[in-house]
């Protein structure tokens, strides 16, 4: 997790994210169209990971149809992580900061993914007995 002043977008901190994470050569690095650009593909080329960066059009350029095709098949993996969030966000609130300033607003997605994983905890114990 990586936290920054609401003044930063997302797209320029791929390299701090994935700084934190040892993946495996040739892993693929799923994200949404924030992510879409030149530079972050170089970077994962640089580190010998596949890009799952899901395209974005561009002014008065459509994305083409092999582009939505590509769209989708990364939509079909991402929808998974994308769950975490929405269920953070209806059982917590999350997703919106509640604190002023970075040390405690860091804090506080890290204490819901751990409430989280805490609320899932039982459900999975009695499903793996």
């Amino acid at each position: 997790m990586h936290t920054t002043g609401a003044h930063a977008h997302e797209s320029k901190h791929l390299e701090c994210c994935l700084a934190k994470v040892r993946l495996p050569q040739g892993s693929r690095v799923l994200a949404d169209k924030a992510y879409c650009s030149a530079s972050n593909d170089s970077f994962l080329r640089s580190q010998g990971l596949l890009s799952g960066i899901q395209r974005k059009g561009q002014r008065n350029t459509p994305l083409s149809a092999s582009s939505q095709r590509y769209n989708q098949e990364i939509g079909g993996d991402r929808y998974k992580i994308e769950r975490v969030f929405g269920s953070m966000q209806r059982w917590f609130g999350g997703l919106r900061a509640r604190y002023v300033g970075l040390v405690k607003t860091h804090g506080q997605p890290v204490l819901e993914g751990i409430a989280y994983n805490l609320y899932r905890l039982a459900g999975l114990i009695v499903s793996n007995a």
